[in-house]
């Protein structure tokens, strides 16, 4: 999922109070000369980067989050509104996140027959499910995904790019991967079936750029457009690493549970900045928010990956595990086709499974499917703090 290091892009979020979104613009207008625009007043094409061309800040009406391009004395005026507890709830600046798979080798993987299905499809026992994710709108925020890859072919595809000057089109081969994982097909022309939730319906969001980086900014404006198209479950396998100790972000942590009141549950990758077995890291941001779900992964062997993050006291738990080592998916054309690691890979297994129990339960809300994951996930004979409740199992 991340990549070795982490950055800010200059710019902050600010978060504001619940409902009050129209009281909050005004205030950073009044104390610090911001001029913003609204999403709620934009075209709906229009990227994050596109409407801060033409203003100081960017208010995702929907999410009740601003990104703004602030100076230091124009950010300290925001940051005192927020103690005086008025409409402005916090302030952070925004992180450069990424979605790079780690560069060592796996370690030697046992034999196993993927002459059918994928290890890991195996592993999450959805070959045994009655369930498909039809009618359940998976959302896959990421670098895109190849718009004409023949396993894709027929389906119900819904796409939008929130990085400026980038079609939706996967220039980089993470997205496309990480969107056949979690979706694709069961019965492909060539190869094993590696698609978890294979009848879901596909929202493909480019939150991050062909050359695998983005900010904050255009991965919130994603999670928005994906909870107003009525997406269920919102897969990242993206984010940056973070040290020890560090505290998850305030506005993460309440756009994730806005999300989960209309509808909508977001899953992310751990991390892979661990080198184990003697260096654990922390899981990473934006996993590490309490209501983001986080997923680490596993080998072949049932084993925790060497570069999987774990739960760090103080910081963000592990909440389950997927398939994450030597993961077979689509990639885009030609090449067709490839076989990477990472806990990018195992976030997507955790989200199409999570499909597959809301195909299950069609009028299960998030708190719920979170809780039947959890529940029905299979436990390892691995420290908890690596694999949260287990192995995520389909219904």
């Amino acid at each position: 999922m991340t990549g070795s290091g982490s950055g800010m892009t200059g710019r902050y979020l600010v978060l504001l109070e619940d409902d009050a979104v129209a009281e909050g613009t005004r205030a950073m207008t009044r104390l610090a000369g911001l001029r913003t625009v609204s999403t709620a007043d934009a075209a709906p094409a229009a990227t994050v980067a596109e409407l801060l061309g033409g203003a100081d800040g960017v208010v995702l009406h929907e999410l009740g989050v601003a990104i703004v391009t602030a100076g230091a004395d124009q950010a300290d005026g925001l940051t005192r509104a927020v103690a005086e507890r008025g409409a402005i709830a916090g302030v952070e600046p925004e992180r450069t996140v990424y979605a790079l798979a780690p560069t060592a080798p796996a370690a030697q993987r046992e034999s196993v027959d993927e002459s059918t299905f994928t290890w890991g499809l195996q592993a999450v026992g959805a070959p045994d499910s009655t369930a498909t994710g039809a009618g359940v709108r998976l959302a896959v925020l990421d670098t895109g995904v190849d718009v004409e890859h023949p396993d894709l072919a027929g389906r119900n595809l819904v796409t939008s790019s929130f990085i400026q000057g980038e079609s939706v089109q996967d220039g980089h081969g993470h997205g496309t991967h990480t969107i056949g994982t979690a979706c694709g097909p069961r019965t492909p022309d060539t190869g094993p079936g590696y698609g978890v939730a294979y009848e879901s319906d596909i929202y493909a969001g480019k939150v991050l750029s062909d050359e695998g980086s983005g900010g904050d900014g255009g991965i919130l404006a994603g999670i928005s457009w994906a909870i107003a198209n009525g997406c269920r479950v919102v897969s990242m396998s993206l984010g940056a690493d973070i040290e020890p100790g560090t505290p998850h972000s305030r506005v993460y942590e309440r756009i994730a549970r806005r999300a989960m009141g209309r509808g909508t549950l977001i899953i992310a990758a751990a991390g892979n900045a661990s080198n184990r077995p003697g260096e654990v890291a922390p899981v990473g941001h934006p996993a590490n928010c309490p209501s983001i779900m986080a997923v680490g992964a596993i080998d072949v062997a049932k084993q925790v990956a060497y570069f999987s993050s774990g739960s760090v006291d103080p910081g963000g738990q592990v909440d389950v595990a997927g398939p994450g080592v030597d993961v077979y998916s689509s990639w885009p054309m030609p090449e067709r086709d490839n076989t990477i690691s990472g806990t990018s890979m195992a976030c997507p297994h955790a989200a199409g499974v999570t499909a597959l129990i809301a195909h299950r339960y069609p009028q299960a809300d998030p708190w719920e499917l979170w809780a039947r994951l959890g529940q029905t996930a299979r436990r390892l004979d691995v420290p908890s703090v690596d694999v949260g409740a287990g192995l995520v199992q389909a219904p």
